[in-house]
């Protein structure tokens, strides 16, 4: 939390890269506090994972980026963050069989 304050306060435009949403509830109020407009910073994702939260930061008025991991080592970039927090596996299985049944647009 140290790190991402002094980013949002020196910071150049930094990017908040996390699922979790107490650390966003925290770069939120820590952006309002100190009178950080959401332009000067955006919150990034992994493609699948937290979907909900995505559109709903969107809503709100926060810039996303959503990324996809690509290349060729992906797929061991993707296991480490999937193990970092194995909650993420059951979001992307969650989203994706929304999409395969239809429940998304």
């Amino acid at each position: 939390m140290k790190c991402m304050h002094e980013l949002m306060l020196r910071g150049n435009y930094p990017g908040i890269a996390t699922h979790d949403p107490r650390i966003i509830a925290e770069a939120k109020r820590f952006a309002k506090e100190n009178g950080i407009s959401p332009d000067r910073y955006e919150f990034q994702m992994l493609y699948g994972v937290r979907r909900d939260l995505q559109e709903q930061l969107v809503k709100e008025g926060y810039r996303m980026r959503v990324y996809v991991p690509y290349g060729t080592q992906w797929y061991p970039y993707l296991m480490r963050r999937l193990a970092e927090r194995p909650a993420n596996v059951a979001f992307i299985t969650g989203n994706v069989v929304k999409e395969m049944v239809g429940g998304r647009r």
